[in-house]
């Protein structure tokens, strides 16, 4: 009996064992198995998804996730070849930079040409490549490039009063990243039409100029000229989106040349809080903004003295070749009359980030460098609005009052609706100057109320009422006084007919009500950009100048035709 017994007990434990085993082994061939998926998905991951997949903040500041590849290979063998290239590269670069020289030659020069040039004999170097998937059909890609050359450079410069100097360019240390386009793809060896090359990005380019046999600065004011000039040709000769083309295949490849795609109006409404560079008094501000930074390019608004929250209130217009990577600066100087500028912040604005035909309205913070955004100080903050308008979407309308005037692209857009027209073709006009279409109408303010204003008597109350201006015209109207409230109620809507929409701004400021006179709350600056293509509003807006507090207001515009002035 014990032995029937024994053996029950050792078969179902036998079996219990068997079973344990193959449950056990299945389990580990299911976690190889998924490992082995996991690992292969990995494998399948673009650097994309490696960012979405571990975001920035669960990640520690050394991990990088990068797509540059190294070149060490590629600048052994351009080591062994650089002599052929030095001399087929130089008369390359000589025939293609020299005619750019002589656009931008000085005005104290009468000529502005190399009598020599030689790349020397130390071969750049190339840190690291990337391909760039932007949606083309082609390759995109770009070369990160170091060079601390010992090029032989002697510009022949001649003067007008007969006198010629050889200036040697010396010491040049350049650090780039060039970008080169392989389109389009054919079915032919090597595959591709044409080479598109350009300098993506100039991190540093610094050069020495030396006077062969003599001292540059005999002859004041040269250096500088001539260091701008260089400088703009290489910007405007092979700097993004300029680009060069090299047909590989014969064929037609006007497509991949830099041509116009939209134009960028922008409005420099204000600045608030700047950076007082000034011991004596305040600041006397200027902006300067530009797509493209060549000094023909660049636009500057015009000085506000002694003033750290200027209001300008100016149009520029600007010509834009690529949308994608393309973008608008803008520096703040504080004006120094005789003496040099000195730089108070700047911004930047993406055009992609801009929605074509669609006024955005932005406050950008001021910083120190571009380059470096690691500025924890506050210099300040700038007031744009900005329309883009791609070449298709222009109205090409012109005032048919003055034939000779051309309007910017936003009195377009509001000329075509406000003659119900929808021609979207054509091209616009490009500049500024006489501006003779203006936008009539009456704008409808409704000051409704205010919400959390900071105390102003000594109760821990106020008596807040707002004044209403208009810039051009300086009329005003204000509210009533609410007493002893630090959240007032008005509902009170004020008329004003507006003769020149575009250009005239509506001040709102809030003053606190005192027997003996009035103490200063906050103000709100507001152009009608936003109530002239939308027709009605309502917002709730950011008391400047005050501790707290905030402006509920609806806006109405009820336009009149468009008429000359």
């Amino acid at each position: 009996m014990s032995f029937v017994a024994g053996l029950v007990i050792g078969l179902v434990v036998g079996l219990a064992l068997i079973v344990a085993f193959v449950r056990s082994e299945n389990a580990r061939s299911k976690h190889r198995s998924d490992l082995a998926a996991t690992v292969t998905s990995f494998a399948r991951m673009t650097v994309e998804d490696s960012r979405k997949l571990l975001s920035p903040e669960y990640y520690p500041s050394w991990v990088v996730f990068s797509q540059r590849q190294k070149l060490t290979w590629l600048n052994v063998q351009l080591e062994k070849i650089w002599p052929y290239v030095n001399e087929a590269a130089s008369e390359l670069i000589k025939a293609n930079v020299e005619p750019v020289l002589e656009q931008y030659r000085p005005v104290i020069l009468a000529s502005l040409t190399f009598s020599k040039f030689t790349l020397g004999t130390v071969a750049p170097q190339f840190t690291g490549v990337s391909i760039i998937e932007d949606g083309s059909e082609g390759i995109t890609m770009e070369l990160e490039m170091q060079w601390d050359g010992n090029p032989n450079i002697v510009l022949d410069i001649k003067t007008y009063l007969g006198v010629g100097l050889p200036v040697q360019v010396k010491n040049i240390g350049f650090t780039g990243v060039f970008r080169l386009i392989f389109r389009p793809l054919v079915d032919e060896i090597p595959c591709f039409g044409a080479v598109c090359f350009s300098l993506r990005h100039k991190k540093k380019l610094d050069f020495t100029l030396k006077v062969v046999g003599g001292d540059i600065s005999t002859i004041p004011g040269l250096s500088d000229a001539i260091e701008s000039t260089i400088r703009d040709a290489v910007e405007d000769s092979i700097t993004w989106p300029v680009r060069k083309v090299i047909p590989i295949i014969p064929g037609d490849y006007s497509d991949l040349e830099l041509k116009p795609v939209g134009k960028l109006e922008v409005k420099l409404v204000q600045a608030k809080e700047l950076t007082n560079k000034d011991i004596i008094g305040k600041s006397d501000p200027y902006a300067v903004l530009y797509v493209r930074p060549l000094r023909d390019k660049m636009k500057k608004s015009r000085t506000i003295n002694n003033q750290l929250s200027p209001v300008w209130n100016e149009h520029f217009e600007f010509v834009i070749e690529d949308l994608a990577t393309q973008h608008l600066t803008v520096k703040i100087y504080d004006d120094e009359g005789l003496q040099a500028a000195e730089l108070i912040g700047a911004a930047q604005v993406q055009l992609s980030e801009l929605q074509p035909g669609k006024v955005k309205d932005v406050w950008l913070k001021l910083v120190k460098d571009l380059e470096i955004q690691r500025d924890t100080k506050n210099r300040g903050e700038v007031h744009l609005e900005l329309l883009y308008c791609p070449n298709g979407m222009q109205s090409g309308l012109i005032n048919p009052f003055a034939q000779k005037y051309s309007m910017t692209s936003l009195e377009k857009v509001f000329k075509n609706g406000a003659d119900g027209g929808n021609n979207m073709n054509g091209n616009g006009g490009e500049g500024n100057n006489g501006r003779d279409v203006i936008v009539r109408g009456v704008l409808s303010v409704t000051i409704i109320s205010a919400e959390d204003l900071a105390p102003a008597d000594l109760m821990g109350k106020a008596d807040p009422y707002v004044v209403l201006t208009m810039k051009k015209t300086e009329s005003k109207n204000k509210t009533r006084v609410v007493n002893e409230c630090l959240n007032p109620v008005w509902n009170q809507t004020f008329d004003f007919v507006v003769e020149d929409g575009l250009h005239d701004m509506l001040t709102l400021e809030l003053w606190d009500h005192d027997t003996f006179g009035k103490d200063y709350m906050g103000r709100c600056i507001l152009t009608l950009t936003r109530v002239l293509m939308e027709g009605e509003y309502k917002d709730c807006l950011p008391l400047d100048g005050a501790k707290s507090g905030k402006l509920n207001v609806n806006l109405k515009w009820t336009p009149q035709p468009i008429y000359r002035m």
